[in-house]
């Protein structure tokens, strides 16, 4: 999207608000299908929590793609937006046997990174095909607060447990149609990665009746200029030629599943915020926003880095700037920034705001949730109203305690 077409949204708009540009989230998913071209069969799950609008998931759902799913409410948005069941994968950490069981009934795919799960799973229910998450333990992300590959995560089945998910298998006659791993996101080096890689296909040898294999995701796009991003083209041609080879040895054609969430969405994402007062300190000049970590919590939260610029004066003077937020909190977006001069009623423009960002907004302070809209086709379509008071309150009971009570 241009700066223009920005603008053109915050004028509208009459508080915070994300944009996402449909044309992107295409170009991205259409690039990871072009790398992996040479695979006989491929399946591209878009991993929903980064962002789980339902027209973002119709989008999605319009292009071929399947779902990645977390928990048994993104289940349900799946549906809503149009997936099969059959088209979803279900790969959640720490839920009830009785969540799993919900969702399986519905004829979703199930992935399980539990021993205890697996077997109680596996013992009442033989037929139904399951996938196991496994912990390479390898680390092929570049941020430690994302990675999830590490000794110590807590997510996944340990490579060194395979025996013992042999044992329940062969004990419950349990059905396994895939085997998955997920490293972390940023991934940086593919040759990790690739190593990953051939644990997962060691592990798979092992089970006689497999339907795909699921590489997760984790691919790292760039955050500011000249940054270093994810070579998805090396990897789909070193990749798509050692899991051919795989196929050949394992004797049957497998499909070859990713799970990306941010690759898709991060760099379609915008989110307009206006600047409410310049404040200038013995050492310091804050830009003080209408908003705060309530909306876009991940540069407080991960540490992370969203460029950030002025849409309302895109050729100014630069100067250095704090962009804080209006929540009572310490709420950072970026210190001493060097962006073009901010006056009190400009609106700013945060980059990479598409994934795990209005996922993760909040109520904190009683702050309402912004809207969000859809720039497709060349216009703004709003694909989610701005809270209301009313919204805040809908759910919440008022007891009168000026009401006498009966004993």
């Amino acid at each position: 999207m241009t700066h223009s077409e920005l603008a053109r949204v915050a004028k509208q708009s009459n508080g915070p608000v994300y944009v996402y540009d449909a044309a992107k989230i295409q170009s991205q998913y259409y690039r990871l299908k072009k790398a992996f071209s040479g695979v006989k069969k491929l399946k591209i799950n878009y991993a929903c929590k980064a962002l789980s609008n339902i027209s973002i998931l119709k989008l999605m759902e319009s292009m071929g793609s399947g779902l990645d799913t977390v928990s048994f409410q993104e289940v349900l948005l799946g549906i809503e937006a149009g997936f099969k069941p059959e088209n979803i994968i279900f790969t959640p950490n720490g839920v009830s046997l009785e969540e799993i069981e919900t969702v399986a009934k519905m004829g979703v795919q199930i992935n399980i990174d539990n021993l205890s799960i697996l077997e109680q799973f596996g013992t009442k229910h033989p037929k139904v095909p399951v996938c196991i998450r496994i912990n390479p333990h390898v680390m092929a992300g570049g941020n430690s607060n994302i990675s999830v590959g590490h000794i110590d995560s807590k997510f996944g089945i340990s490579i060194h447990q395979i025996p013992h998910v042999l044992r329940i298998v062969e004990n419950t006659k349990m059905h396994i149609n895939g085997v998955h791993m997920h490293t972390g996101s940023d991934i940086l080096d593919i040759e990790v990665f690739l190593h990953a890689s051939e644990i997962l296909f060691n592990t798979a040898m092992q089970f006689k009746d497999l339907s795909f294999i699921d590489f997760g995701s984790g691919f790292k796009v760039p955050y500011r200029e000249g940054d270093i991003e994810t070579n998805i083209e090396e990897l789909g041609e070193k990749l798509t030629h050692r899991f051919e080879a795989f196929c050949k040895t394992y004797g049957k054609t497998l499909e070859l599943a990713f799970e990306p969430g941010k690759f898709l969405v991060s760099e379609a994402g915008y989110f307009l915020s206006k600047v409410n007062a310049v404040k200038q300190t013995t050492s310091t000049v804050f830009a003080q926003v209408d908003s705060g970590f309530n909306h876009l919590i991940r540069p407080m939260f991960y540490n992370s880095y969203h460029e950030i610029i002025n849409l309302t004066n895109p050729e100014g003077r630069e100067r250095f700037y704090t962009v804080v937020g209006y929540i009572c909190e310490t709420d950072t977006f970026g210190s001493n920034r060097k962006i073009a001069e901010i006056s009190e009623g400009d609106v700013l423009a945060f980059k990479n705001a598409g994934a795990y960002c209005m996922t993760m907004a909040s109520n904190y302070n009683s702050r309402f949730r912004p809207a969000e809209v859809l720039w497709y086709q060349g216009e703004a379509h709003l694909i989610r109203k701005e809270e209301t008071f009313e919204d805040l309150i809908q759910n919440q009971i008022l007891i009168d305690f000026n009401e006498k009570v009966e004993a």
